[in-house]
Protein backbone atom coordinates (compact mmCIF):
# COMPACT_ATOMS: atom_id res chain seq x y z
CA UNK A 1 0.00 0.00 0.00
CA UNK A 2 1.55 3.47 -1.34
CA UNK A 3 2.07 5.79 1.67
CA UNK A 4 0.58 9.19 0.93
CA UNK A 5 3.15 12.31 1.20
CA UNK A 6 2.48 14.77 4.12
CA UNK A 7 1.07 17.57 2.92
CA UNK A 8 2.15 21.42 4.70
CA UNK A 9 -0.46 24.07 4.17
CA UNK A 10 0.50 27.38 2.92
CA UNK A 11 -1.17 28.82 6.22
CA UNK A 12 1.33 26.53 8.48
CA UNK A 13 4.55 27.60 5.96
CA UNK A 14 3.45 31.29 6.75
CA UNK A 15 2.86 30.79 9.91
CA UNK A 16 6.48 29.58 10.60
CA UNK A 17 7.82 32.33 8.94
CA UNK A 18 6.28 34.76 10.84
CA UNK A 19 7.91 33.09 14.27
CA UNK A 20 10.56 35.16 15.90
CA UNK A 21 14.38 33.97 14.67
CA UNK A 22 16.39 33.12 17.46
CA UNK A 23 19.92 35.48 17.66
CA UNK A 24 22.87 33.46 17.27
CA UNK A 25 24.33 35.07 20.11
CA UNK A 26 28.09 32.84 18.84
CA UNK A 27 28.41 35.57 16.18
CA UNK A 28 28.40 38.79 17.63
CA UNK A 29 31.08 41.37 18.54
CA UNK A 30 30.79 40.63 21.96
CA UNK A 31 31.07 37.03 21.58
CA UNK A 32 34.08 36.93 19.06
CA UNK A 33 35.88 39.16 21.29
CA UNK A 34 35.38 37.08 24.23
CA UNK A 35 36.44 33.93 22.32
CA UNK A 36 39.70 35.69 21.53
CA UNK A 37 40.12 36.55 24.78
CA UNK A 38 39.84 33.25 26.30
CA UNK A 39 42.23 31.94 23.20
CA UNK A 40 44.76 35.16 24.64
CA UNK A 41 44.37 34.01 28.18
CA UNK A 42 44.38 29.94 27.93
CA UNK A 43 48.64 29.19 28.77
CA UNK A 44 49.68 27.75 25.18
CA UNK A 45 46.99 28.57 23.55
CA UNK A 46 48.62 31.49 21.23
CA UNK A 47 51.84 28.92 20.84
CA UNK A 48 55.05 29.78 21.35
CA UNK A 49 57.56 32.21 19.13
CA UNK A 50 61.55 31.05 18.30
CA UNK A 51 63.83 32.62 20.64
CA UNK A 52 66.12 34.95 19.17
CA UNK A 53 69.39 33.34 18.14
CA UNK A 54 71.38 35.76 20.63
CA UNK A 55 70.17 38.59 23.21
CA UNK A 56 68.32 41.52 21.57
CA UNK A 57 68.91 44.98 23.52
CA UNK A 58 66.00 47.27 21.91
CA UNK A 59 65.86 50.91 23.00
CA UNK A 60 61.86 52.32 21.81
CA UNK A 61 62.75 56.43 21.15
CA UNK A 62 60.94 58.78 19.76
CA UNK A 63 61.61 62.18 21.67
CA UNK A 64 58.09 63.67 20.56
CA UNK A 65 55.47 62.70 23.29
CA UNK A 66 52.40 61.35 23.04
CA UNK A 67 52.96 58.95 20.13
CA UNK A 68 52.58 55.48 21.98
CA UNK A 69 56.26 55.06 23.02
CA UNK A 70 55.35 53.55 26.46
CA UNK A 71 51.96 51.78 25.65
CA UNK A 72 54.02 50.44 22.66
CA UNK A 73 56.96 49.59 24.75
CA UNK A 74 54.83 47.47 27.40
CA UNK A 75 52.59 45.76 24.96
CA UNK A 76 54.85 44.56 22.86
CA UNK A 77 56.80 43.00 26.03
CA UNK A 78 53.60 41.34 26.98
CA UNK A 79 52.98 40.14 23.86
CA UNK A 80 56.57 38.90 23.66
CA UNK A 81 56.36 37.28 26.97
CA UNK A 82 52.56 36.00 26.89
CA UNK A 83 54.32 33.44 24.11
CA UNK A 84 56.90 32.16 26.32
CA UNK A 85 60.20 34.79 25.88
CA UNK A 86 61.91 36.30 28.63
CA UNK A 87 61.38 39.90 28.55
CA UNK A 88 62.53 42.52 30.49
CA UNK A 89 61.46 45.88 30.47
CA UNK A 90 63.64 48.99 31.75
CA UNK A 91 61.80 51.83 32.35
CA UNK A 92 64.10 55.37 31.69
CA UNK A 93 61.20 57.23 32.11
CA UNK A 94 61.09 59.61 34.74
CA UNK A 95 57.13 59.27 35.36
CA UNK A 96 57.68 55.59 35.12
CA UNK A 97 54.60 55.03 33.48
CA UNK A 98 55.93 51.71 32.03
CA UNK A 99 56.68 50.42 35.28
CA UNK A 100 52.69 50.97 36.24
CA UNK A 101 51.46 49.19 33.44
CA UNK A 102 53.24 46.69 34.40
CA UNK A 103 51.80 46.37 37.69
CA UNK A 104 54.84 47.17 39.62
CA UNK A 105 54.27 49.60 42.89
CA UNK A 106 57.41 51.84 42.27
CA UNK A 107 56.15 54.04 44.49
CA UNK A 108 57.41 51.86 47.60
CA UNK A 109 60.18 54.18 50.16
CA UNK A 110 62.77 50.51 49.49
CA UNK A 111 62.22 49.49 45.67
CA UNK A 112 65.64 49.58 43.68
CA UNK A 113 64.80 51.32 40.76
CA UNK A 114 66.93 52.06 37.64
CA UNK A 115 68.30 55.54 39.01
CA UNK A 116 70.21 53.66 41.82
CA UNK A 117 71.25 50.99 38.70
CA UNK A 118 72.74 54.05 37.02
CA UNK A 119 74.80 55.69 40.07
CA UNK A 120 76.18 51.49 40.73
CA UNK A 121 74.31 51.81 44.31
CA UNK A 122 72.45 48.14 43.30
CA UNK A 123 72.96 45.39 40.63
CA UNK A 124 70.76 44.54 38.42
CA UNK A 125 69.68 41.55 40.19
CA UNK A 126 68.72 43.76 43.37
CA UNK A 127 66.52 46.19 40.43
CA UNK A 128 64.64 43.79 38.83
CA UNK A 129 61.20 43.17 39.82
CA UNK A 130 58.67 40.36 38.05
CA UNK A 131 55.33 41.51 36.78
CA UNK A 132 52.55 40.07 38.28
CA UNK A 133 50.84 39.76 35.02
CA UNK A 134 53.32 37.24 33.38
CA UNK A 135 55.71 34.87 34.80
CA UNK A 136 58.63 35.56 31.33
CA UNK A 137 58.01 39.73 32.29
CA UNK A 138 60.49 41.48 34.33
CA UNK A 139 60.98 45.00 34.86
CA UNK A 140 63.41 47.44 36.12
CA UNK A 141 61.16 50.63 37.58
CA UNK A 142 61.36 54.41 37.26
CA UNK A 143 61.26 56.31 40.20
CA UNK A 144 61.15 60.22 40.85
CA UNK A 145 64.48 60.26 41.76
CA UNK A 146 65.47 59.38 38.01
CA UNK A 147 64.23 63.57 37.26
CA UNK A 148 67.47 64.22 38.67
CA UNK A 149 69.87 61.98 37.46
CA UNK A 150 70.63 63.79 34.15
CA UNK A 151 72.24 66.17 36.10
CA UNK A 152 74.01 63.53 38.92
CA UNK A 153 75.19 62.02 35.63
CA UNK A 154 76.92 64.40 34.03
CA UNK A 155 79.86 64.55 36.51
CA UNK A 156 80.63 60.54 36.38
CA UNK A 157 83.05 58.84 34.26
CA UNK A 158 81.73 57.23 31.04
CA UNK A 159 78.34 58.73 31.87
CA UNK A 160 77.02 57.47 28.40
CA UNK A 161 78.11 53.96 29.15
CA UNK A 162 76.32 53.40 32.96
CA UNK A 163 73.58 51.71 31.74
CA UNK A 164 75.40 49.34 29.35
CA UNK A 165 78.07 48.86 32.06
CA UNK A 166 74.97 47.79 34.16
CA UNK A 167 73.16 45.19 32.08
CA UNK A 168 75.34 42.55 33.03
CA UNK A 169 74.43 39.55 30.82
CA UNK A 170 75.41 36.88 33.19
CA UNK A 171 72.23 37.90 35.41
CA UNK A 172 70.04 38.67 31.91
CA UNK A 173 70.64 34.74 31.22
CA UNK A 174 69.87 33.78 35.26
CA UNK A 175 66.67 35.33 34.56
CA UNK A 176 65.96 34.06 31.34
CA UNK A 177 65.78 37.14 29.19
CA UNK A 178 65.76 36.94 25.32
CA UNK A 179 64.32 40.43 24.69
CA UNK A 180 65.03 43.67 26.47
CA UNK A 181 63.12 46.28 25.90
CA UNK A 182 64.37 50.26 27.11
CA UNK A 183 61.66 52.59 27.36
CA UNK A 184 63.26 56.53 26.94
CA UNK A 185 61.58 59.67 27.90
CA UNK A 186 60.60 61.98 25.36
CA UNK A 187 63.90 63.77 25.00
CA UNK A 188 66.97 63.59 24.03
CA UNK A 189 69.06 63.49 26.98
CA UNK A 190 71.47 61.81 29.07
CA UNK A 191 69.23 58.87 29.33
CA UNK A 192 68.36 58.74 26.01
CA UNK A 193 71.75 58.54 25.25
CA UNK A 194 72.46 55.79 28.01
CA UNK A 195 69.63 53.54 26.34
CA UNK A 196 70.98 53.82 22.85
CA UNK A 197 74.48 52.99 24.18
CA UNK A 198 73.06 49.90 25.66
CA UNK A 199 70.92 48.56 22.78
CA UNK A 200 71.92 47.64 19.11
CA UNK A 201 68.59 48.04 17.69
CA UNK A 202 66.14 50.79 18.18
CA UNK A 203 62.48 50.85 17.57
CA UNK A 204 60.73 54.20 16.62
CA UNK A 205 56.83 54.17 17.31
CA UNK A 206 55.30 56.62 15.11
CA UNK A 207 51.40 57.65 15.37
CA UNK A 208 49.44 58.35 12.22
CA UNK A 209 48.67 61.67 12.51
CA UNK A 210 49.78 65.10 11.45
CA UNK A 211 53.31 65.98 12.48
CA UNK A 212 53.87 62.42 12.58
CA UNK A 213 57.52 62.72 11.08
CA UNK A 214 58.03 65.79 12.98
CA UNK A 215 60.97 65.14 15.02
CA UNK A 216 62.14 61.91 13.69
CA UNK A 217 64.50 63.57 11.82
CA UNK A 218 66.03 65.40 14.50
CA UNK A 219 66.33 62.15 16.45
CA UNK A 220 68.15 59.65 13.35
CA UNK A 221 70.64 62.47 13.39
CA UNK A 222 71.06 61.67 17.24
CA UNK A 223 71.14 58.11 16.49
CA UNK A 224 73.94 58.40 13.83
CA UNK A 225 76.10 60.72 16.21
CA UNK A 226 76.05 58.17 18.24
CA UNK A 227 76.60 55.39 16.05
CA UNK A 228 79.81 57.24 15.50
CA UNK A 229 81.20 58.07 18.20
CA UNK A 230 79.93 55.69 20.82
CA UNK A 231 77.67 52.52 19.53
CA UNK A 232 78.85 51.40 16.13
CA UNK A 233 76.29 48.26 16.18
CA UNK A 234 73.39 50.56 17.13
CA UNK A 235 70.53 50.54 14.04
CA UNK A 236 66.65 51.49 13.65
CA UNK A 237 65.50 47.97 13.21
CA UNK A 238 61.82 49.00 13.47
CA UNK A 239 58.78 51.45 12.96
CA UNK A 240 55.52 51.12 14.78
CA UNK A 241 52.59 52.78 13.07
CA UNK A 242 50.51 53.25 16.25
CA UNK A 243 47.01 55.54 16.69
CA UNK A 244 45.92 54.46 13.09
CA UNK A 245 42.43 55.80 12.84
CA UNK A 246 40.41 54.52 9.26
CA UNK A 247 38.15 56.99 9.35
CA UNK A 248 40.39 59.61 8.20
CA UNK A 249 42.27 59.73 5.11
CA UNK A 250 45.43 61.62 6.49
CA UNK A 251 45.98 58.28 8.54
CA UNK A 252 46.69 56.42 5.21
CA UNK A 253 48.45 59.02 4.03
CA UNK A 254 50.87 59.45 7.03
CA UNK A 255 50.96 55.59 6.71
CA UNK A 256 52.02 55.54 3.10
CA UNK A 257 54.84 58.48 3.57
CA UNK A 258 56.30 56.27 6.56
CA UNK A 259 56.77 53.17 4.56
CA UNK A 260 58.55 55.05 1.50
CA UNK A 261 60.65 56.70 4.07
CA UNK A 262 61.65 53.85 6.48
CA UNK A 263 61.10 50.65 3.35
CA UNK A 264 60.57 47.29 5.40
CA UNK A 265 61.77 48.55 8.41
CA UNK A 266 57.83 49.30 9.43
CA UNK A 267 56.04 46.02 10.59
CA UNK A 268 53.20 45.41 8.43
CA UNK A 269 51.11 45.37 11.60
CA UNK A 270 49.16 48.73 12.57
CA UNK A 271 47.90 49.80 16.26
CA UNK A 272 44.37 51.24 15.97
CA UNK A 273 43.24 54.35 18.24
CA UNK A 274 41.83 52.84 21.00
CA UNK A 275 40.59 54.04 24.44
CA UNK A 276 40.88 50.57 25.61
CA UNK A 277 44.41 51.30 25.00
CA UNK A 278 44.59 54.58 27.19
CA UNK A 279 42.27 53.14 29.74
CA UNK A 280 44.63 50.19 30.79
CA UNK A 281 48.21 51.88 32.44
CA UNK A 282 45.29 53.23 35.09
CA UNK A 283 44.47 49.76 36.14
CA UNK A 284 48.10 48.91 36.30
CA UNK A 285 48.09 46.32 33.25
CA UNK A 286 48.63 46.01 30.11
CA UNK A 287 46.07 46.17 27.44
CA UNK A 288 46.73 42.64 26.80
CA UNK A 289 45.36 41.98 30.35
CA UNK A 290 42.96 44.65 30.78
CA UNK A 291 41.19 43.54 27.63
CA UNK A 292 42.78 40.59 25.70
CA UNK A 293 39.61 40.31 23.06
CA UNK A 294 40.16 43.72 22.24
CA UNK A 295 41.37 44.63 18.62
CA UNK A 296 44.35 47.05 20.14
CA UNK A 297 45.52 43.72 22.35
CA UNK A 298 45.25 41.66 19.24
CA UNK A 299 47.16 43.99 17.26
CA UNK A 300 50.14 43.88 19.61
CA UNK A 301 50.01 40.62 19.94
CA UNK A 302 50.50 40.33 16.12
CA UNK A 303 53.07 43.58 15.81
CA UNK A 304 55.64 41.16 18.71
CA UNK A 305 54.57 38.20 16.79
CA UNK A 306 55.60 39.82 13.21
CA UNK A 307 58.81 41.80 15.01
CA UNK A 308 60.09 38.25 16.65
CA UNK A 309 59.92 36.12 13.13
CA UNK A 310 61.43 39.11 11.45
CA UNK A 311 64.86 39.46 13.29
CA UNK A 312 65.29 35.49 12.95
CA UNK A 313 64.37 35.33 9.40
CA UNK A 314 66.75 37.91 9.36
CA UNK A 315 69.53 35.99 11.06
CA UNK A 316 68.23 32.91 8.66
CA UNK A 317 67.37 30.87 11.50
CA UNK A 318 64.19 28.85 10.43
Amino acid sequence: MAHKRPTVSRETTADAARQPQQPDFNDTPIAAAAARASQVLTPGASGNLPRPPELRVITVANQKGGVGKTTTAVNMAAGLSLHGLGVLVIDLDPQGNASTALGIDHRRPDIASVYELLLGEVSLREAIQKSPSNENLYCVPATLDLAGAEIELVSLVARENRLRNAIAHETLAEFGIDYVLIDCPPSLGLLTVNAMVAAREVLIPIQCEYYALEGVGQLLRNIELVQAHLNPQLHVSTVLLTMYDGRTKLADQVAEEVRNHFGNKVLGTIIPRSVKVSEAPGYGMTIIEYDPGSRGAMSYLDAAREFAFKAVAAEGVQ
